[in-house]
């Protein structure tokens, strides 16, 4: 097994679409952590400190929006990378991302290779 390429937190209310993102960037080299929703995510973020967040917009307690601001305007949480994942694709949504400061966006259904590569680049960037 070779170099952890990045520590990842995936959040998902969908079993599917997170164990999915798990396993493909499991596969990757990514050490991978998970959470069900947006306070799942709020309440496990400091214990992970994750390189990466990824993130679902439609969940419920907290949805992606709140959370991503939430991760931005929290000084011990600011720095980590936050990808939004979502059926949404207008460009109002992506603008509303881009806002809260993302730092990429990715609708589904989305190309695991595309999410690995993205993942992949912001990590880089993390630990840099």
């Amino acid at each position: 097994m070779g170099e952890v390429l990045g520590r990842v937190l995936v959040v998902d209310d969908d079993e599917v679409i997170r164990q999915l993102i798990a396993v493909n960037l499991t596969l990757e080299g990514f050490e991978v952590a998970t959470a069900t929703d947006g306070a799942d995510c709020l309440d496990r973020v400091l214990d992970v400190m994750p390189d990466v967040v990824t993130l679902d917009v439609m969940m419920p307690c907290l949805d992606g929006w709140v959370t991503a601001h939430r991760l931005r305007t929290d000084e011990a949480t600011s720095h980590i990378k936050v990808v939004l994942i979502t059926a949404r694709a207008q460009d109002d949504d992506r603008r509303r991302g881009l806002g809260i400061g993302v730092d990429a966006y990715l609708t589904k259904p989305f190309d695991p290779a595309e999410l690995i590569q993205v993942v992949r680049d912001l990590a880089a960037r993390a630990r840099s």
